[in-house]
């Protein structure tokens, strides 16, 4: 018989979902989310459920909110069970499941009750996930909408607003009136620059209501840019009957999602490291023309295909060749005009989350990872070239000056820039991979860089 999922009952959930290990009763409200649908469950929420299972940060837990006819709907759900989600990961080996404790109420979805929440001091942030049209956007400027009649109606009737923004400008306005620090605004929907986007909506309308309050708003108030790469669909009676069927567990708002992945960071990350520095040993400036090169972009193909993508879990319904070719259109994008030495910096700190990560993979699996050795001898040559008095190439990097020292050692013996252990861990160890480390950058001195490219191709 299936267990209804509710604080009583994490103690009687079998042992194959995972429980919080911290009380509901030692968390306290930091952030008003508004919008609980599944997107926010299956990242914000998740975040702070393994921050707080690590004894970390106990007064950030989340209060739900909404202004929405579905959002009470939500709310209603979350309130039989205790504000509690059980989130699915449809990994391809086999689904896993965990209970996420880290929203600890819903406000009444009526916005006097969600304006008055936002007044306390103790909420800091304030995050939305209210979907891409949500932010009264201008479909042919891209702008904000201002004329909308939802946003006007607000502005001449500030004293009770209706929409997110207006809520949350009729809040910050308590907040200033009070001495109350401002929260932070963090918009976590799908659009670029989304905190750049939420500030202009909310600077725009306030400048309409109070301009005195717009200038304070301006001067206190952040809007950090956010960004999630995670494929979270729809739940419907299939997933709620699988949950049951495979944990024995009726939840009244299931979430499924794809694993945390590391797609972004490998193809994504990882691609881009991968060309920036054949590019800069070429005088490249711009990453729509190193994608015009044949050889760079055959090099950037192969070792994608070969090294990057079999280091990751097959997730269903993700090919991941489809999401390198969007990711090869996107750096082939001739508007975006990004550049090599922004590609370039910061390397010793880039490089050990984007590439090393993926030569571990290949080790630890057996498999080859020439194309990945040959990234790091590329940014070896390149630290070395940043040595030259007469190279316009400047190495952009905290630590410029020991990078382009081991380097310029390293053109008679390779292996002493792999001894940098901060930047490459156990890898200075592997013998197969110092060898072909080795190779590669020993050619790479001999012969340059395109003909390099062309022998690994």
């Amino acid at each position: 018989m299936a267990i209804q999922l509710c604080y009583q009952s994490l103690e009687a959930l079998p042992n194959n979902i995972g429980k919080p290990n911290y009380s509901r009763d030692s968390l306290s409200a930091g952030i008003v989310q508004i919008g609980v649908g599944n997107f926010h469950r299956a990242h914000q929420a998740m975040y702070l459920h393994q921050l707080f299972n690590s004894g970390e940060a106990l007064d950030w837990a989340i209060r739900g909110a909404g202004t929405k006819s579905f959002d009470a709907v939500m709310r209603d759900k979350l309130q039989q069970q205790d504000w509690l989600t059980t989130v699915v990961e449809l990994d391809s080996k086999g689904l896993t499941a965990q209970v996420c404790a880290s929203m600890i109420d819903f406000i009444e979805n009526d916005a006097d009750s969600v304006i008055q929440a936002l007044s306390h001091s103790e909420i800091r942030i304030v995050s939305l996930t209210i979907t891409e049209g949500g932010y009264f956007m201008d479909d042919k400027t891209g702008g904000f909408n201002l004329s909308d009649p939802e946003i006007q109606l607000d502005i001449n009737n500030f004293s009770k607003p209706k929409t997110v923004f207006g809520i949350i400008i009729k809040a910050l306005q308590h907040r200033r009136d009070n001495h109350i620090a401002p929260f932070t605004v963090m918009s976590c929907d799908n659009i670029p620059h989304n905190g750049l986007v939420t500030k202009r909506v909310i600077s725009q309308m306030a400048s309409e209501i109070d301009q005195g309050l717009a200038d304070w708003i301006a001067d206190k108030v952040s809007f950090p840019n956010s960004m999630v790469d995670c494929i979270t669909p729809a739940t419907s009676n299939l997933e709620r009957e699988k949950l049951t069927d495979l944990f024995g567990i009726t939840d009244n708002a299931p979430v499924f999602c794809e694993p945390f992945e590391l797609m972004k960071l490998r193809i994504l990350n990882g691609g881009h490291a991968a060309i920036a520095y054949p590019a800069a040993l070429l005088g490249i400036n711009f990453v729509h023309q190193v994608m015009a090169n044949p050889l760079i972009g055959q090099y950037l193909k192969k070792l994608v295909s070969e090294e990057i993508i079999p280091t990751l879990n097959p997730v269903p319904g993700v090919d991941f060749n489809q999401y390198f070719s969007l990711i090869e259109s996107r750096f082939s994008n001739p508007e975006v005009k990004d550049t090599v030495p922004r590609l370039c910096q910061d390397a010793s700190n880039r490089l050990p989350k984007f590439i090393l990560p993926i030569i571990q993979a290949n080790l630890s699996q057996g498999n080859d990872c020439k194309g990945l050795a040959l990234v790091i001898a590329l940014w070896c040559r390149l630290c070395a070239q940043g040595g030259d008095p007469d190279s316009p190439i400047t190495i952009q990097d905290q630590q410029a000056n020991r990078l382009i020292n081991q380097a310029i050692l390293a053109k008679d013996n390779p292996s002493i820039f792999l001894q940098m252990h901060d930047i490459f861990g156990t890898l200075g160890s592997q013998d197969t991979f110092i060898r072909d480390f080795s190779n590669w950058l020993n050619m790479l001195w001999d012969v340059g860089t395109s003909n390099t490219l062309k022998h690994y191709l």
